[in-house]
């Protein structure tokens, strides 16, 4: 029992002193920040405390050296000097960071017992100017081309991204090596190339969170421009004419390649000879005089070191145009022929025409039906009379009605010769 209430003692004074120094504790609060500087510039060390009172302050180096003792320097180092100093601060800056001044540096408040707070110095050291390799200078359209983008001395490690032209690509590796706290730091890019890469910039940019100045985010990258070669594409167009090819006109056809390196530009016939009278002069191909023995397909060739193509112009001459009817002609609506378009050449169809002479024709065959029909009207109206009957014929001759009648009775029986017959 005896051995019990001692140990009870013990604890009940354990307990005791805690409450006073915790009461002592939040009576006089400690308290001081980490700071992270970039390389070259000024870090400030603040030791702060609540309700002080008069208990000496002191900061201490990560090596437990005293920097400042109240306002006193003891440490010799004249880059740490002297900001504030009062009953509630201690405040110390330090000029020109570098690396070996990172560490935890010690806010220490002299009361019973000593009270210790804690600043972490972080040194941010920005990356050098990155350099930018391609493994050729020269491309060929659908090949690919790796670079290489390396930057060194940089602490954390530094970012690499990619750009081709204002597009920002994606895929990329990166490989990091640390010597001495620094981070050196390359990332390689694989590029499939088109024609439309030629000219273009492939950017590396560098980012770090020691670099927020635009200036400096610019002069942290580097570039290489794309130099692409591919063969021409080809495209034959016509100068002239502007219509449809006829016979008698001139076929003027320009033929424009692009590639690279420049292409060298041939013209054929396929199939046959170039006409005599054809005019090459490079792109241009000049025919004069057209007529149907010109028809064919007229091809552009285009080439360079890395390839081919050609562009066809198939021609089709096509007849003059037929003097128009004379405008005294009448043909009726339903008659008149009608010339369609070849939507093809905008030309006309040669069987349009065939169709028209055979309207014209049936025109003609009806307008003589209707004159042979008007002459024959005429001639049978022209050859109309007065017929009598074989009474009325005997009356002529007789003084009354009587005798009439006696001499068409004996007309009728006793003479063939007045007899007429009607149709």
């Amino acid at each position: 029992m005896a051995m019990l209430g001692a140990a009870g003692s013990y604890h009940l004074l354990a307990l005791a002193v805690w409450a006073l120094f915790i009461a002592k504790v939040d009576a006089q609060n400690l308290v001081t920040d980490d700071v992270v500087v970039v390389e070259g510039e000024v870090a400030t060390i603040s030791c702060r405390v609540k309700n002080n009172d008069d208990s000496v302050i002191q900061l201490l180096n990560p090596s437990r050296q005293t920097i400042y003792f109240r306002e006193v320097r003891p440490l010799k180092d004249n880059r740490f000097q002297l900001v504030n100093f009062s009953s509630s601060e201690l405040r110390v800056s330090l000029s020109n960071v570098s690396l070996v001044d990172e560490g935890k540096y010690v806010c220490q408040l002299y009361t019973d017992p000593p009270q210790e707070a804690f600043a972490t110095i972080t040194v941010l050291v920005p990356p050098e100017t990155p350099t930018i390799d391609a493994d050729k200078d020269v491309v060929n359209e659908g090949e690919e081309v790796e670079f290489t983008c390396s930057t060194s001395g940089s602490k954390p490690a530094a970012d690499i991204k990619w750009l081709k032209g204002d597009q920002e690509l994606q895929e990329s590796t990166s490989n990091f090596e640390e010597e001495e706290k620094l981070f050196n730091v390359t990332s390689k890019l694989v590029l499939r190339v088109s024609r439309l890469d030629d000219g273009l910039p492939v950017t590396c940019q560098v980012e770090h969170p020691a670099v927020k100045d635009l200036q400096a985010m610019k002069d942290l990258q580097a570039q290489r421009y794309l130099d692409v070669q591919y063969k021409p594409l080809v495209q034959v167009t016509v100068s002239y004419p502007q219509g449809p090819t006829r016979e008698g006109d001139t076929l003027e056809l320009t033929c424009t390649a692009n590639g690279k390196p420049q292409p060298t530009l041939s013209w054929q016939r396929l199939d046959e000879e170039m006409p005599e009278r054809a005019i090459i002069s490079v792109e241009n191909l000049v025919l004069e005089s057209l007529n149907k023995s010109d028809n064919g397909t007229y091809r552009c060739r285009a080439f360079n070191d890395i390839g081919e193509s050609y562009d066809d112009y198939l021609l089709y001459v096509y007849d003059v145009p037929t003097t128009p009817l004379p405008s005294t002609t009448t043909i009726t609506s339903t008659n008149i022929p009608t010339i369609t378009e070849d939507s093809r050449a905008g030309t006309e169809v040669p069987g349009s025409v065939d169709h028209a002479v055979i309207g014209g024709v049936v025109a003609v065959v009806v307008f003589a039906i209707l004159c042979l029909l008007i002459v024959l009207g005429r001639y049978f109206a022209r050859h109309k009379g007065t017929y009598f009957t074989h009474e009325a014929k005997g009356a002529d001759d007789a003084a009354d009605a009587d005798t009439a009648i006696i001499n068409a009775e004996g007309g009728q029986n006793n003479s063939d010769e007045k007899k007429e017959y009607f149709i």
